[in-house]
């Protein structure tokens, strides 16, 4: 059941070539890696699910996420094709699993124009994790951002709430001292993850 490859998902805003170091640290593990770059505004589902059917076939599959990005992940396995069940490990890094506070304010604003289609995975309200694939939700608290702002007093990486990165049914729930984008680029966040993978 060892994990050969990894589909990588980037956040909102972003793109693949934020993920190239953690992809480069992967493949040096000797995994190989499909770092999927899609319009986080307007998320084509059935371009990005088949993409990553294709890249999967039958062999198994980590998938490794960025904010939005294992909301998008869920989504796919939600959608419960052949190949997804060849995914035996999700992990995810400031990934709002419990929706986005932050998205829910700009939506209450008036601001969801800036967010457009990504509201479908940022407002989804989820309380468990209840795949047979085993999820290691990554989170910071390091609070770099407007979440301070916007939830006094709270606990966060400065974009997602800590508590939004907590699911039940979930693997493993592990923080480090590091921001929402600085999660990314921590060589010990890439070490951790490997651990899980290699």
């Amino acid at each position: 059941m060892a994990v050969k490859q990894v589909v990588v998902l980037h956040g909102l805003y972003m793109s693949g070539f934020v993920m190239r170091p953690l992809c480069s640290r992967l493949e040096k593990a000797g995994l190989s890696i499909l770092n999927l770059t899609y319009n986080t505004l307007i998320p084509d589902r059935d371009t990005i699910f088949k993409q990553i059917d294709a890249f999967i076939s039958d062999k198994n599959t980590a998938l490794v996420c960025h904010s939005m990005g294992g909301l998008v992940a869920r989504a796919y396995l939600e959608a419960k094709s052949d190949q997804s069940l060849n995914v035996t490990k999700v992990i995810t890094l400031g990934t709002p699993h419990k929706g986005s506070h932050i998205a829910h304010q700009m939506q209450q604003k008036g601001f969801d124009v800036f967010l457009k289609n990504s509201v479908e995975f940022l407002l989804s309200k989820n309380g468990d994790w209840p795949f047979d694939a085993k999820l290691y939700s990554i989170a910071g608290d390091l609070p770099l951002g407007l979440m301070p702002l916007i939830a006094k007093g709270s606990q966060s990486d400065g974009t997602v709430l800590l508590d939004e990165t907590k699911l039940n049914g979930m693997a493993e729930h592990k923080v480090f001292h590091l921001s929402h984008t600085g999660m990314i680029y921590s060589r010990q966040v890439m070490n951790y993850i490997v651990s899980l993978l290699v």
